[in-house]
């Protein structure tokens, strides 16, 4: 018996994955979750074969609920559904260990293709995520982006990496809170990131930590 979990904030949208997902799989147990926080409380409660979420859901996000869920539970599958551009998410949303990204605009037939694919342990990319991927690999020459840092800059990114809190940092470094603060800010934006979670997981992956 499959087990999914659909964690989306429109019920309406719930109930129509739902109906495609039992027509595909009739013995499946599905469950659903109206928002992060919710989702999260099911997916510490029961195992799961794979978890269906939306970026954009009341109080924490689906991108931050996909970085806990990667960061307990880094083998459960997670396909992302979202009305967002694959241009603007689906990249990051790769980067931060989801198994693909799928626009909510997909035929049905390639919803059910996506998931089949995830079921398995593999990605799922479009036509157009591939291409990005291929422009990411062409930029492979150019610097990293904690390359960018200043020496200050990426010993405060390696604390905040490691788990510090800013106050915890400010004191190691003796520096004020509000400096520590300045110094994460222009970090994220040099990094392009938004949240000390991404910026754990690119020095896990670049081996900085």
């Amino acid at each position: 018996m499959i087990r999914i979990l659909i964690a989306d904030d429109h019920a309406i949208v719930r109930r129509g994955l739902k109906q495609i997902l039992l027509e595909e799989f009739p013995s499946a147990r599905i469950d659903e979750a109206e928002d992060a926080e919710v989702l999260l409380k099911k997916i510490m409660k029961d195992e799961w074969d794979i978890v269906i979420t939306d970026l954009s859901m009341p109080g924490r996000s689906g991108m931050d609920a996909l970085q806990q869920i990667k960061l307990h539970y880094p083998k459960l599958p997670v396909l992302v559904l979202s009305a967002h551009p694959e241009e603007q998410y689906a990249m990051r949303v790769l980067k931060a260990g989801a198994s693909g990204y799928l626009n909510k605009e997909a035929a049905p037939d390639e919803f059910l293709k996506a998931v089949h694919r995830v079921l398995l342990g593999k990605k799922y990319i479009t036509a157009s995520i591939a291409d990005q991927l291929i422009s990411e690999l062409d930029k492979d020459g150019e610097k990293r982006p904690h390359e960018y840092l200043s020496d200050r800059e990426f010993e405060v990114f390696k604390l905040i990496a490691a788990g510090k809190s800013v106050s915890d940092i400010a004191q190691q470094m003796s520096l004020g809170v509000t400096t520590i603060s300045t110094y994460r800010a222009r970090i994220l934006d040099k990094m392009g990131m938004k949240t000390n979670a991404l910026l754990t997981m690119y020095a896990i992956e670049n081996k900085l930590l």
